[in-house]
């Protein structure tokens, strides 16, 4: 379980291209259905990069950071370099380069991030939230750069987001 997620649940896929036609290479929408959650699902993936089957079974969250102790993120990627001052010794300037290149690797493997726990993540913007009243279910709508999320539910599911917020959807096969 994520802390400060938005939304978790265990998905199954219940159909591949649901409306028997292939929008992009490369891009398959699944249609898929939570089990705690009885909430609703299509999603377009890279099924070049993460394929999914009929009958799969997947966890997904929604988080707004990726940062495990909740901080938001800053919107900025933080490079660590380190900058001397050296006369001209290609040796030496070798060197500082490996070490740069090292202490930079070293911060990204060593940096916490709830992506690392994940097979496959998308960073989107939710673009339009329908609020269902009665037996009307809600909806939310979230594009990935293109690729586009719906997922459809009982209104208490979605009342953690709000429109335009920018979100994380992490996925791993279970």
């Amino acid at each position: 379980m994520v802390e400060n997620n938005l939304f978790e649940d265990i998905f199954r896929v219940e159909k591949l291209n649901p409306d028997d036609k292939k929008l992009f290479d490369k891009v398959t929408r699944i249609e898929a259905r939570s089990e705690k959650f009885d909430m609703f699902m299509h999603l377009d993936i890279n099924s070049e990069i993460y394929p999914l089957k009929v009958g799969q079974k997947f966890a997904l969250v929604l988080v707004s950071t990726l940062n495990p102790d909740g901080t938001p993120d800053t919107g900025y990627y933080t490079q660590f370099t380190i900058s001397l001052s050296f006369f001209c010794d290609w040796e030496l300037l070798s060197f500082i380069i490996s070490l740069e290149f090292k202490l930079e690797l070293g911060l990204m493997i060593s940096r916490q991030s709830l992506a690392n726990n994940f097979e496959y993540v998308m960073y989107g913007k939710l673009y339009r939230i329908t609020e269902g009243s009665g037996r009307e279910k809600a909806e939310m709508n979230i594009s990935f750069g293109g690729l586009l999320m719906m997922l459809k539910g009982d209104t208490s599911h979605c009342n953690k987001f709000e429109l335009d917020q920018r979100l994380y959807l992490l996925i791993r096969k279970v």
